[in-house]
């Protein structure tokens, strides 16, 4: 995979995953509405990815290494990716009651992070453990932070 494509999708997908479990289970814990959840993971998906494209276009852009082609094939990867995986986590609320669904998302992204991360260890000449466990701790640190701050607000409703 070539490295502009490689930076984008990676970004993307780590992005993706990370900020649309976060939205999910503070908007969860805040309002415990299916509706709300929804409306957020398509928020996500939209506004999000086309801002880290921007990103990541104008940070590749900055370094002056790259050609024009490799800083769109960055952007494209980083639109595309973010804006699929974050959709991903729809699916589970369109079949499946909110608490059932939360518990699929959360599973479906530390699964997806945990994939990505040997896949990249393995590519790096790492061990895997090391890298699945450090982005999986991050991850469960976002999760958990955000449900406490959803709690928090929703005291305020």
């Amino acid at each position: 995979m070539k490295l502009s494509i490689k930076r984008g999708f990676s970004f993307g997908l780590t992005s993706g995953i990370i900020t649309t479990l976060g939205l999910i289970v503070g908007l969860n814990s805040s309002t415990s509405s299916i509706l709300v959840v929804i409306s957020g993971i398509l928020v996500i998906a939209i506004a999000d990815s086309m801002s880290d494209a921007l990103g990541i276009h104008m940070s590749v852009e900055s370094e002056n290494k790259s050609s024009t082609k490799e800083i769109w094939e960055s952007t494209i990867a980083t639109f595309l990716s973010k804006f699929l995986f974050a959709l991903s986590f729809i699916v589970p609320f369109l079949f499946l009651q909110l608490s059932h669904a939360i518990i699929i998302s959360v599973i479906w992204g530390l699964g997806l992070i945990a994939i990505f991360s040997y896949y990249m260890a393995k590519q790096e000449n790492i061990k895997p453990y090391r890298a699945i466990l450090e982005h999986l701790v991050i991850a469960i640190i976002v999760i958990i932070t955000t449900h406490y701050v959803g709690e928090w607000i929703g005291t305020f409703g």
